[in-house]
């Protein structure tokens, strides 16, 4: 089932100088089947979104439609859609069978299935999340990622048109989000229902989107792939919120920019103060200067994280200390330890001053 928002925006409060602009107009298309992520900062007029498109609020202007049908002004419970939230909203006297089949007991006898029907549906959406032997246990029983399983199979029994998720693992554990994030991935390509989620964690929303609509301030900034967004972000905002971001500020002539001790060939870039951004992986570093870059650093932090190691470095020309991420054996090979006097090579740098985003490709990364 496709989405289409058009033009839906929303204030709080009477018009005028105290009123609260919750979203600006907004449109966007969702394919049937998509996966798209809502991904923001608090505030940004992501869930409020997702709660006008679930019915659960109204928008002062715009229309909503669920393929062809026009809902912007049908009753949530019309809708037919699924919705899981962040604290499970799990019933605590129902046992894990009983949440899950609550939507379908509770409908209308006319469009009531079976008892039997029922039961085949439940353990079917049991044994896709999962659960099966947990049938008859109560949610105080469960784990939290468990508890949210459930919630999903229940959002599902009805087989909603659209699913919608608020920030669903947010309650939950680093280690556990990892692994309900692919296991959500690979239901949803079994599956193919169309669902639209609000996130504040970047990672997730990378992971697990076809699309992720980034949005600050009740805007939309920008809407890509995960990919697109990360390689090419369409201004600042979105370069600077989607992880770490070092800052490189000095004066550039012919070709060349200083910050106090530092050098950088920076070639194509006008003359003139500028602001230059750039991740932590398009660092690496070196035990001397190169042609290019004479960028001198001392290791200020050393943290090994998975596969890699993350590093603080700090120099008098750096107004604030830069982040860069090493591998395992360029750490060894390079003896890091803090206080190691280094060199910065960099790879690329961002640059937002100027109408459009501007890449500069420099020293190939290593």
């Amino acid at each position: 089932m496709s989405i289409r928002i058009a033009g839906i925006d929303k204030t709080y409060g009477p018009k005028g100088p105290g009123h609260t602009r919750a979203l600006e107009p907004i449109d966007l298309d969702i394919a049937n089947g998509e996966l798209v992520g809502l991904l923001g900062p608090s505030g940004s007029g992501k869930t409020t979104l997702l709660r006008i498109v679930a019915g659960l609020e109204q928008a002062d202007g715009g229309t909503i439609h669920f393929g062809e049908r026009d809902v912007t002004q049908v009753h949530v419970r019309d809708r037919r859609i699924g919705f899981v939230f962040q604290h499970y909203a799990l019933f605590r006297h129902m046992s894990v069978f009983d949440n899950v089949a609550f939507g379908l007991n509770a409908l209308p006898r006319r469009d009531r299935p079976s008892s039997a029907q029922i039961r085949s549906r439940v353990m079917q959406l049991l044994e896709m999340v999962r659960l099966t032997d947990f049938a008859s246990r109560y949610p105080a029983q469960l784990s939290g990622g468990q508890q949210q399983r459930v919630s999903l199979a229940r959002a599902l029994a009805l087989k909603p048109d659209v699913l919608l998720l608020d920030e669903p693992f947010g309650a939950l554990d680093a280690k556990v989000r990892q692994e309900l994030r692919r296991w959500l991935r690979h239901l949803h390509g079994e599956l193919g229902f169309t669902s639209l989620f609000v996130t504040h964690d970047q990672e997730e929303a990378l992971e697990l989107s076809d699309r992720v609509v980034v949005m600050s301030n009740g805007r939309v900034e920008q809407i890509a792939t995960p990919d697109t967004l990360y390689r090419r972000p369409g201004n600042r905002f979105v370069f600077e919120f989607l992880g770490e971001v070092n800052r490189l500020e000095g004066d550039v002539s012919h070709g060349v920019l200083t910050c106090g001790a530092a050098r950088l060939a920076v070639p194509g870039l006008d003359d003139g103060r500028h602001e230059l951004l750039l991740r932590p992986h398009e660092i690496r570093l070196s035990e001397r200067p190169s042609a290019g870059a004479h960028l001198p650093v001392s290791v200020s932090a050393v943290v090994p994280v998975g596969a890699e190691v993350r590093l603080e470095l700090e120099a008098d020309w750096l107004g604030e200390p830069w982040q860069a991420s090493v591998g395992h054996a360029e750490f060894d090979r390079l003896d890091v330890s803090r206080g190691r006097r280094l060199y910065a090579v960099v790879s690329q740098l961002h640059r937002f001053d100027a109408a459009k985003p501007q890449t500069l490709t420099l020293e190939p990364a290593v």
